[in-house]
């Protein structure tokens, strides 16, 4: 199976100061086309001992901060990211022939902004979240809704439901962000975002500093 990629060449001049702000325009070009879930992300993530493991979710967030997804913290990625920040994000938009792929940290987010999104979620999203000991062996797919149901008596439609205190957001702070152009012929566009730090964090709290440099990487 092969297929020809015919896009317009992507240009270092075509590219916005910062990864984030280009990000947000090769995402609102994905919306545009109607691109099914466009906000599906593979996370990779590691042991300390270097054994990967991938799974997709919904992006939720993104700002100059980084990427936002949610998950149960004693969750396989929460586990591993809590032992490994080290993590890479992949966003396939093959349908227009685009990719973007992420290297960063991953750190949980403040209590306040997840109970701000969990709040949003629907009333079933909601139980689910604390029904679904994620990641973990369990004895039937009865036994999970078993569990949905009694939180379902618990707390009825219509009543709030609190934060699970296991559960919570990950931000993604990106030290690269490559975005993937495909071209016919295997000539693809490949941009790259590393980030250089200029002078790192003191011991007085001072943010470390730095600029963005962009890199086109062979195909």
């Amino acid at each position: 199976m092969r297929e020809q990629y015919r896009s317009t060449p992507l240009l270092e001049g075509d590219l916005a100061p910062t990864p984030m702000e280009q990000f947000a325009r090769w995402f609102h070009d994905a919306v545009a086309a109607g691109l099914r879930e466009p906000n599906a992300v593979v996370v990779a993530t590691a042991t300390p001992a270097g054994r990967p493991s991938t799974r997709t979710v919904l992006l939720k967030e993104y700002d100059a901060r980084g990427f936002v997804f949610f998950t149960n913290y004693g969750s396989r990625k929460g586990r591993e990211i809590a032992a490994n920040p080290y993590v890479s994000l992949l966003f396939p938009w093959h349908p227009i022939a685009r990719q973007v792929i992420v290297t960063g940290t991953a750190a949980r987010i403040g209590r306040e902004e997840t109970a701000a999104y969990f709040r949003t979620r629907p009333h079933g999203s909601r139980l689910g979240a604390w029904a679904s000991p994620q990641s973990s062996v369990i004895g039937s797919r009865d036994e999970l809704h078993q569990a949905f149901e009694e939180l379902a008596e618990r707390y009825p439609a219509g009543e709030p439901v609190p934060v699970p205190p296991e559960w919570g957001g990950i931000r993604v702070v990106p030290d690269s962000v490559e975005f993937w152009q495909g071209h016919e012929n295997r000539l693809h566009d490949r941009l790259r975002y590393a980030y250089e730090k200029e002078r790192p964090a003191d011991a007085a709290g001072g943010a470390a500093e730095g600029h963005w440099r962009v890199e086109r990487l062979a195909p």
